[in-house]
């Protein structure tokens, strides 16, 4: 036997319980061995417990608007008194005009020192809707003026705190990635489905569909049907028409892929023998045909939602996605397209750090489940 890093047959080999073990089993114990993709399925729960709670781990309520505290810059936190480690504090920032640029200024005062608490109390909001709360993770108790002293990404254009914002667009963000991908995946099995197990004319019908809907041009297409949005649909409209909207593609590819393990699939035993028994045609797709490459189809969707995430980013940044006040990794960003204000606060492009790091994390997440479900991979 070569030497080397060994496969999951030499670990078969050497250890009885895999043995026995099932194909989820067999499946789960090759994916925790991919450590690239364990992290990131890490960073990927740790995105959607933001986004469940953006309210508990914001410090300050992301609406609110503070004019003395206009695009102030990121403010440090100290973790030392001199040399002796001491709680978290900040200092108070003192605001100024400079007299030649006529530009606002901001310099710490280390007069006054405000320590940071954990589960201060701060801004009134409700658990998922739900359980009235007013208790933050962490944040600065005491008066006005000193619960508003923290602002460690800094703030915007109108005063609002960037990190709060932050919070409450990750929900969004990330949410309409999971829907969107769940629409796309129900429309991909269905469609790409019946197209493959039922052929003929149905064949002909949805596949000319797909080819019709893949030759479109997609950013066109996405600016006709946003503009298609009336102007005065509240945000919860919006969002659910943004999401059928970048849905409306996303299913095509995998409506393909099912298509083709459908042909190869409609003639074996199990198919013909629940179709001799008189099953519906779906229930012998989704309970019969479908489980049967369900790893395939977990990769594959795992990998579609950051195309869906990247493309509400670009419709909120280009103004055709979500709109104000509605707070979501591209509205952010959009308030950052102002080549002036990126050049006076590049603070305001922390978001764009932020949706590369939830792109990469599903990135290696899909690529760990697709090499751990690969009947013939030797990682």
């Amino acid at each position: 036997m070569v030497s080397g890093k060994n496969t999951l047959q030499e670990d078969l080999v050497s250890d009885d319980s895999l043995l026995i073990a099932s194909q989820l089993q067999l499946i789960w114990w090759r994916f925790i061995r991919h450590r690239l993709a364990v992290i990131a399925s890490c960073v990927i729960l740790i995105l959607y417990l933001v986004a469940l709670f953006p309210e508990f781990l914001s410090v300050h309520n992301p609406n609110n608007k503070e004019r003395n505290r206009v695009f102030m810059p990121p403010q440090r936190i100290h973790f030392f008194e001199g040399k002796r480690p001491a709680l978290p504090y900040v200092y108070d920032i003192k605001m100024s005009r400079n007299v030649e640029t006529l530009g606002l200024e901001y310099t710490p005062d280390p007069n006054k020192k405000f320590k940071i608490n954990y589960f201060t109390k701060g801004y009134e909001y409700k658990i998922l809707g739900l359980l009235p709360f007013d208790r933050h993770l962490f944040g600065v108790e005491g008066n006005a003026e000193a619960s508003k002293a923290l602002y460690i990404f800094g703030t915007d254009r109108l005063g609002r705190d960037l990190y709060s914002r932050l919070m409450h667009g990750t929900r969004l963000s990330m949410s309409i990635g999971l829907i969107g991908v769940l629409v796309s995946l129900f429309l991909g099995v269905l469609l790409g489905g019946i197209s493959g197990y039922r052929g003929g004319i149905w064949d002909s019908l949805i596949q000319r569909l797909i080819e019709f809907l893949r030759s479109i041009p997609t950013i066109p297409l996405w600016l006709g049907l946003s503009a298609a949005v009336p102007k005065d649909w509240s945000v919860i409209q919006i969002y659910f028409a943004i999401t059928l909207i970048i849905s409306f593609l996303g299913w095509t590819t995998l409506a393909r892929e099912v298509r083709g393990r459908f042909l190869s699939m409609r003639q074996e035993d199990f198919v013909v023998a629940a179709r001799l028994y008189g099953t519906h045609e779906l229930r012998i797709i989704f309970r019969h045909m479908v489980p049967s490459f369900m790893s395939h189809i977990i990769a594959t969707t795992t990998l579609a939602v950051p195309a869906i995430i990247i493309a509400e980013t670009s419709l909120s940044f280009l103004g055709l996605g979500l709109r104000p006040p509605a707070i979501s990794w591209g509205t952010l960003l959009f308030e950052a397209q102002n080549l002036n204000a990126v050049a006076n606060a590049p603070w305001l492009m922390i978001p764009g750090p932020t949706v590369l790091i939830a792109v990469l994390a599903f990135n290696f997440a899909g690529d760990g489940i697709r090499d751990a479900t690969d009947p013939y991979s030797n990682n």
